[in-house]
């Protein structure tokens, strides 16, 4: 007796969750959805500001200063002169 009423009341318990989550599992992807969308249109309304936040044909130039090798060039590794065949 005791069997039967175990497996009775899991069997009950397990349909309350599937009916629980056919009624809130929609409504939650609904609003990752939409949290998504806004963030992508609010990236998209961003990059536009930036691309045009620079009058048109405004040209600017950053130094990058040359970066030095490191190491011995002898270690570096082995260089092969090339010959051209014909």
């Amino acid at each position: 007796m005791g069997l039967i009423k175990f497996i009775l009341i899991t069997v009950l318990v397990l349909y309350i969750i599937r009916i629980i989550l056919r009624l809130i599992f929609p409504v939650v992807l609904r609003s990752m959805f939409s949290k998504v969308q806004q963030q992508a249109a609010n990236q998209s309304r961003q990059q536009n500001n930036q691309q045009y936040s620079k009058p048109v044909g405004d040209i600017s130039i950053e130094y990058v200063p040359p970066v030095e090798k490191k190491g011995n060039p002898d270690k570096l590794g082995d260089f092969v002169d090339y010959e051209e065949i014909k």
